[in-house]
């Protein structure tokens, strides 16, 4: 399967008209999203916090994160944003799919929407 990308909108909670827009790799093996540094301050989102994370070569590392609120393919949502370093490509992650009930088609490598649960 090839790599699957999708458009999204980050927006600053606190101030929604202020929003950066980019395409983003759907990474199903990442937790959380994550957008270039300068972009989340571009449009007012400061770090909340830190969160460490395992990265696939098995190393540790440690991320600033802010809150911010992702729409994607019709669908909204808040979640945790990572600050990447400046480049870094942005990673839509699993949180933000699962919250807003999409899967990747394994056969297309589109999302398609599933069927949520509510407990």
């Amino acid at each position: 399967m090839g790599e699957t990308h999708v458009d999204v909108t980050i927006r600053n909670p606190a101030e929604p008209n202020r929003c950066w827009e980019g395409r983003f790799l759907v990474d199903t093996g990442a937790t959380d999203s994550q957008v270039a540094r300068g972009h989340l301050e571009a449009i007012g989102l400061r770090p909340v916090g830190s969160r460490e994370y395992l990265l696939a070569d098995g190393r540790v590392s440690r991320a600033e994160v802010a809150v911010a609120q992702l729409e994607f393919e019709g669908t909204v949502t808040g979640g945790a944003v990572i600050f990447g370093e400046d480049g870094a490509e942005p990673l839509l992650g699993l949180t933000a799919l699962e919250s807003t009930g999409f899967d990747v088609d394994p056969v297309d490598g589109r999302l398609k929407q599933t069927r949520r649960l509510r407990l």
